[in-house]
């Protein structure tokens, strides 16, 4: 099945909601799915929070990225993807500064940076926030 949007044309792969209407005090859930407990990330309530939600994106999705280019090399899958957030307020508010680093142990420093610049086109949530400028992605021994 086919999408346009913005003048280009998709090919749909997958589809999902996400519902909140509590806002930090209750759940955000999916439709006969998972649900979440969601909190204030300035109080100490049990839940997660929009920040928590939003590492755990990016480490998943260029996680399972990397893990598909080291199948495609014949390697096995050891990237470790560690995604730290931070909330600030600046002169428009309240922003998310997010910065990723990256681990692929079993290879050269020069081939893991490859398979990251690899993995930062391919990522949906990568491509999504790299055009922010509140986005870093680092390779680590």
């Amino acid at each position: 099945m086919t999408l346009e949007r913005n003048g280009k044309r998709y090919i749909k792969k997958y589809e999902t909601d996400a519902i909140n209407q509590d806002g930090l005090n209750g759940a955000a859930y999916i439709p006969n799915g998972l649900a979440v407990v969601v909190s204030d990330p300035l109080k100490d309530t049990p839940g997660a929070n929009p920040e928590q939600l939003l590492g755990l994106s990016l480490s998943t999705c260029m996680g399972a990225t990397l893990q598909a280019i080291e199948r495609e090399n014949d390697l096995p899958h050891r990237a470790k993807v560690r995604v730290h957030v931070t909330m600030v307020k600046g002169t428009g508010g309240l922003e998310f500064l997010v910065d990723a680093k990256i681990q692929i142990p079993g290879i050269s420093h020069d081939q893991a940076v490859d398979f990251v610049h690899q993995a930062e086109k391919r990522c949906p949530v990568s491509k999504l926030l790299s055009n922010s400028g509140n986005y870093t992605l680092e390779v680590v021994d």
